[in-house]
């Protein structure tokens, strides 16, 4: 006999919001646990003219980062024989070549389109501004590196160079979508971000900042 009582559908799935931001992508592993990183955020939206004049509103910055990529030559060029005679890259030279970085890539963002607001005058982090960067600093640093770490990046490099050349093409076209519609394209975004994350990699493993050979993985 059958039984009178009806059965429960089973709960209709919550609608789509087409509105709703797609849940980022899984980092690989080997990006995620590797030492640099470098974290862009993608605004929602985009001020319209901005693009036509942040080249001009960036020069302070350029005369800034002109002196202090002078200092982090020179700081660098010191390290190359702190780690050849002591096999350690001290704390402070690493910090301040580190922040130096920083700061360039918060003026990149900026000016490839990537951030609204005006970057910060500072070698600290300032998580409000939507760009994060850092290397993880090693404890040891085998004395062999500095001589052959030019060489051994060359393959990486060579890639490297390519896709950020190709970037600065995709920030052009994100420059009209921005003009016409204030959206950098998330497509656009992501490729330009790959670029300065394949950039950040190699010029730290090329200074001997990191050990750890930078993957050939797209991210």
């Amino acid at each position: 006999m059958s039984d009178d009582v009806p059965q429960s559908a089973p709960p209709a799935a919550p609608p789509v919001n087409p509105n709703e931001p797609a849940l980022a992508v899984a980092e690989p592993p080997e990006l995620a646990s590797y030492p640099v990183q470098l974290h862009i955020q993608r605004q929602e939206e985009y001020s319209r003219f901005m693009p036509l004049i942040k080249w001009l509103l960036a020069i302070p910055h350029y005369i800034a980062l002109f002196f202090l990529g002078i200092a982090a030559i020179v700081v660098v060029f010191i390290s190359f024989f702190a780690v050849l005679i002591t096999g350690k890259y001290p704390q402070g030279m690493f910090n301040f070549v580190v922040g130096v970085n920083r700061w360039a890539y918060r003026v990149m963002a900026y000016t490839m389109l990537m951030r609204d607001g005006y970057p910060p005058f500072t070698l600290a982090p300032d998580p409000s501004y939507g760009v994060e960067f850092d290397i993880e600093h090693p404890e040891t640093v085998n004395r062999w590196r500095p001589l052959v770490h030019w060489l051994l990046i060359i393959p990486y490099a060579i890639i490297a160079s390519l896709i950020i050349s190709i970037s600065q093409i995709a920030v052009l076209f994100a420059f009209f979508t921005i003009l016409f519609t204030k959206k950098f394209p998330a497509g656009l975004f992501n490729f330009v971000h790959v670029g300065l994350n394949w950039n950040a990699r190699s010029q730290a493993y090329q200074n001997w900042m990191v050990t750890k050979y930078p993957p050939f993985i797209w991210g």
